[in-house]
């Protein structure tokens, strides 16, 4: 049986691969010795793995705090494996009570449904359509009976769901536990029964609802799914778990301009962690913002807009990217100029098409006592341009009233056309 089941060395040599990418990033990953066992017998007989993600659309718009799963499936995706996505169109209707201190409030079925379809509209500026299974737990959970439904509570106990931390807490304290919402991880769990699930991806507060799947599929004689966590990412609060109930979230179908705005109020000590969870930086290109930020080369405030920047392209493409940045420079550098920035002509003699060579322009202006010093003030980065920096000192630049040149940090001068 050993022999049979012997890999050849390119084989082995990809599963090293493929278990490296899977483990990149994960919180904890459980067992670990079945998730090498399914990954060997998967690269051995060429059938792929079915990686489940469960989905409660209790609010319309996926944020990017969801995308540091749906950033792994994409990866499970990219080795070759498929991905069950479980709209929960039948469980949304109780609501996950995972962290929740009370009762949640139920849905109605049409709340769900429409959630859901925004869902699904949404998933595929990640996930690859030809990859992804979409399943409504709805088509499985509706048709049991009663006496199916009982057979499905027999299979775990009260003290078993009272080992859940929120569950404990609440009874302890002596909060109302509704019975429904003991169904709600029996009925996630059941999800991987029906689809018979291999490993099933979640936050690390979903760990108990993703080893309820695993319990429930050994109580019904099939093989054990693996789980995989991968950690929480904080909101814009910096504190609290990006949510959309709490409004501290950025959601991937925004406009570029609210996308980039938001980002930038991502507190600092959280820019790493969003770089390594949401973008898709290699490891090296990782690496070497690590490296910037920590030897302060690169400004936590640059690094910042080269993150909000990264996720606008992600979602909206490089021309937006690049338009989201140049408003948020407009609006940026309009607050942060003063208010008594002198206004002084420019000749329309010295213009040709209405634009002027920018080392003329410095002197014009009286920013530079002379050429020599606006082409050094430009060789050194400390001429703007309504807030962008002017790098070549061969560079013509439009005249406009209002436009704003800066020379270091505090010489301004405001355009005015003659």
């Amino acid at each position: 049986m050993e022999q049979k089941n012997a890999l050849t060395p390119e084989q082995e040599r990809r599963v090293e691969e493929q278990l490296a990418v899977i483990r990149r990033g994960a919180a904890e990953i459980i067992p670990e010795a079945d998730l090498v066992k399914k990954v060997r017998r998967s690269i051995r007989t060429g059938k792929p793995l079915k990686v489940k993600l469960g989905l409660d659309p209790s609010a319309p718009d996926i944020h990017i705090g969801h995308t540091v799963v749906l950033n792994k499936l994409r990866q499970f995706q990219d080795l070759g494996h498929i991905v069950q996505l479980i709209i929960g169109d039948f469980t949304g209707r109780i609501g996950d009570p995972t962290g929740k201190s009370e009762t949640r409030k139920q849905l109605t079925e049409e709340e769900v449904k429409r959630n859901a379809q925004t869902y699904a509209e949404q998933l595929f500026k990640i996930l690859d359509r030809e990859k992804t299974e979409i399943h409504f737990n709805s088509k499985w959970l509706s048709p049991l009976d009663f006496a199916a439904v009982v057979d499905l509570a027999a299979k775990t106990t009260v003290a078993r769901m009272l080992e859940r931390d929120d569950f404990a807490k609440r009874y302890n304290s002596g909060q109302a536990i509704s019975v429904h919402e003991f169904f709600y991880p029996l009925m996630q769990g059941y999800d991987s029964v029906a689809l018979e699930s291999d490993i099933e991806l979640g936050g690390t507060d979903q760990t108990f609802n993703l080893l309820m799947g695993r319990q429930l599929q050994h109580q019904y004689g099939q093989e054990e799914q693996v789980i995989l966590t991968m950690p929480l990412l904080e909101g814009l609060d910096g504190v609290k778990k990006m949510s959309k109930s709490l409004g501290n979230y950025i959601g991937i179908n925004e406009p570029p301009h609210d996308m980039y705005g938001k980002a930038m109020s991502i507190p600092d000590d959280l820019m790493l962690k969003y770089f390594e969870l949401v973008t898709d930086l290699t490891l090296e290109e990782l690496d070497r913002v690590k490296a910037a930020i920590g030897d302060g080369s690169l400004h936590p405030r640059d690094a910042k807009m080269k993150l909000a920047r990264r996720l606008v392209e992600m979602y909206h493409g490089t021309e937006a990217a690049a338009e989201a940045e140049a408003r948020f420079r407009r609006v940026f550098q309009q607050r942060a100029l003063p208010e008594d920035i002198p206004e002084k002509e420019v000749p329309a003699a010295e213009l040709e098409d209405g634009k002027i060579w920018i080392v003329r322009l410095l002197t014009l202006l009286g920013l530079v006592s002379s050429n020599g010093e606006a082409r050094r003030m430009v060789k050194q980065g400390a001429v703007k341009l309504d807030g962008e920096k002017v790098s070549d000192a061969d560079t013509r630049v439009s005249v406009e009233n209002g436009r704003v040149v800066q020379v270091g940090k505090r010489r301004f001068a405001k355009m005015k056309r003659g």
